[in-house]
């Protein structure tokens, strides 16, 4: 049986590092990594020492990183997944919501996460079965009961390949959200978004992606901070979703409603 209380304890460990790295480092060469995508020196120096660190202290666990890709494969059910820096269009342009996530997937469901945004200076964790916390506080949804009063969080838009087409299901999610939630904001962090669902800062995050580095740690404390956590189509989210939904179950269905809509809109423009 895996034990979830220790490894937390060996990903805040983890996260400890990183999270010194990114606000002690220089920022270093930024390159390009793709269309209007790019990666620091910090990024690769964090994925760098978390997957040494990682691979040493869980050598049974496999290992998978933003930047690098896939280690330790063969670990067997249980993998790491590590953001080193969640948004690093927000760090290279000195915005602070940005942060490390880390995650463990077990099978194809995340069951553990730490959150880190180091110049906030608050660090958030979670595991199946252990409670959700910011700090030592333990952390909840909010209890808005209707989308009209609801901050909700969006997910970047698309770039690179295919991007007008892949665009076009989130430009009706935002044109649907601007004329019913109180509030729509794109923070830019998928880290920052399901940490703050999950502490009642937002009311929902939806993200028409789903990217375990960037979803896994924060889907594990929303989920057991209380929030919904499902895929585009309602379903429970797991590795394989194609997007990420996490809101305050007092608006669930609502939103569930409003996410249906914008992705059958946004196909039947192409």
């Amino acid at each position: 049986m895996t034990d979830l209380a220790a490894l937390l304890e060996v990903a805040d460990r983890a996260v400890d590092q990183a999270a010194e790295l990114v606000t002690t480092m220089s920022l270093g060469k930024v390159t390009a990594k793709g269309d209007r995508d790019t990666v620091s020196e910090i990024d690769l120096a964090v994925e760098e020492k978390l997957r040494t660190f990682l691979l040493a202290e869980t050598p049974e666990i496999g290992f998978l990183g933003e930047e690098h890709g896939a280690s330790n494969e063969a670990g067997g059910a249980l993998t790491w997944s590590l953001g080193p820096v969640d948004s690093t269009a927000n760090l290279v342009n000195g915005m602070p919501l940005c942060g490390v996530s880390l995650g463990l997937v077990e099978g194809n469901r995340s069951v553990l996460g730490v959150i880190d945004l180091p110049f906030l200076g608050e660090r958030y964790r979670g595991a199946a079965g252990q409670g959700a916390f910011r700090g030592e506080e333990r952390i909840s949804p909010r209890r808005t009961t209707s989308l009209k009063d609801a901050i909700v969080a969006i997910g970047d838009y698309a770039v690179g390949h295919n991007a007008e087409n892949r665009n076009a299901p989130r430009l009706a999610l935002t044109n649907l959200l601007a004329t019913r939630a109180m509030r729509v904001r794109m923070l830019g962090s998928a880290a920052t978004d399901l940490a703050w669902v999950a502490a009642d800062r937002l009311d929902a995050s939806i993200a028409l992606s789903n990217h375990l580095w960037d979803t896994a740690a924060g889907t594990a404390i929303a989920r057991e901070a209380g929030a919904r956590v499902v895929d585009w189509d309602g379903t429970p989210h797991t590795a394989m979703s194609t997007a990420t939904v996490v809101c305050a179950p007092s608006i669930a269905d609502e939103v569930a409603r409003i996410v249906k809509a914008a992705h059958e809109e946004g196909f039947e423009l192409f």
